[in-house]
């Protein structure tokens, strides 16, 4: 079985898949990808189901070898990648021959990529998901974030032609977010929420796979305690001191703190690729549009095989000087 060696690994850097679903009610948290839209996009371009395991990688990058020609596929914030020092796009899919090294560095712009593998991440299932969870150690590589020197066993494939994927959905956006209110906006005054949904948020250095708080106006509840309920990805908390917090892939399970709305899923890929020091602003929508957008984008993941172009080699400093630019054209030397 070919295996994939990860020479350098920033910081977070963890094996995901689509989450631990239907297993929250017991406590457990789902974990899965901080941005699903890159997940599910790279596993398309592969033909692998959308959600089955792979690298989710945070902004101090990684680079990687195989001991074998491996298809492999990568998506999500502008990060900087290279194969054997040649620039790539942001998202694209490639052939990873032996003695090639390929590289990913945090880029513009994004705080997470997702790095496939044709047929999955082999790692042991843990309730059902591979993803993890690094708080409770379930899931991905001994439950742990991924260090260098870790070796990874992969798939034996076909290979695959190396393409660009041109998709429109995984560009940077500063639109609004859309939220839907609830469940507990009732313990909001009308003027409070208003200042919610017209305040301009900026995410705080308090920002990582578990919750992201923003900073901005002080928005006052008529209440700020409840009686613990199960939380929702995307589900936005107003704590004691009036700002927002909005629970991410490894939420808690329950919370006290009253929710005022929830981040459409749609948006909530957009939202986890704000660094901090960057901001966000909250659009109203009702859950039918929530959910309409939803299918929207998952109907466009079906067409991802449409947007695969031919990938347009770039070379680097160091390959054009390896090369006989002249020779051939005219003879400098005459």
């Amino acid at each position: 079985m070919p295996t994939l060696t990860l020479a350098s690994v920033g910081p977070g850097a963890t094996i995901q898949d689509g989450g631990r679903r239907g297993w929250l009610r017991y406590g457990v948290t789902p974990a899965g990808p901080m941005d699903w839209v890159a997940l599910e996009t790279a596993n398309v371009a592969l033909g692998n189901a959308p959600d089955v395991a792979a690298i989710e990688i945070g902004p101090g990058g990684l680079a990687l070898t195989v001991d074998a020609p491996l298809p492999l596929a990568f998506a999500g914030g502008g990060f900087a990648w290279t194969r054997a020092d040649v620039p790539l796009p942001a998202a694209a899919r490639i052939m990873l021959k032996p003695g090639e090294t390929l590289r990913a560095r945090g880029g513009t712009w994004g705080s997470f990529a997702v790095l496939a593998v044709a047929g999955g991440v082999e790692v042991a299932p843990v309730m059902g998901s591979r993803a993890t969870h690094t708080r409770s150690k379930l899931g991905g590589l001994e439950g742990r974030a991924l260090q260098a020197g870790d070796r990874l066993a992969v798939a034996a494939v076909p290979p695959q032609d190396d393409v660009a994927i041109e998709a429109p959905w995984l560009a940077r956006s500063d639109a609004p977010l859309g939220v839907v209110l609830g469940p507990q906006d009732d313990h909001f005054e009308a003027d409070a929420v208003d200042a919610f949904l017209a305040a301009t948020w900026t995410l705080t250095p308090q920002a990582d796979r578990m919750a992201y708080k923003l900073d901005g106006p002080r928005i006052a509840a008529k209440t700020h305690d409840i009686v613990s309920d199960g939380v929702a990805l995307g589900a936005i908390q107003i704590a004691g001191d009036g700002q927002p917090m909005v629970l991410m892939a490894d939420r808690q399970p329950t919370g006290g703190y009253a929710k005022i709305a929830h981040v459409a899923r749609a948006d909530i890929g957009r939202l986890a690729q704000l660094r901090p020091g960057e901001s966000c602003r909250f659009a109203r929508i009702d859950a039918e549009a929530a959910r309409t957008t939803l299918l929207d984008l998952r109907a466009k993941f079906a067409r991802t095989g449409d947007r695969l172009a031919p990938l347009r080699r770039v070379p680097s400093a160091a390959s054009l000087m390896g090369e006989n630019l002249v020779g051939g054209v005219t003879d400098a030397l005459r």
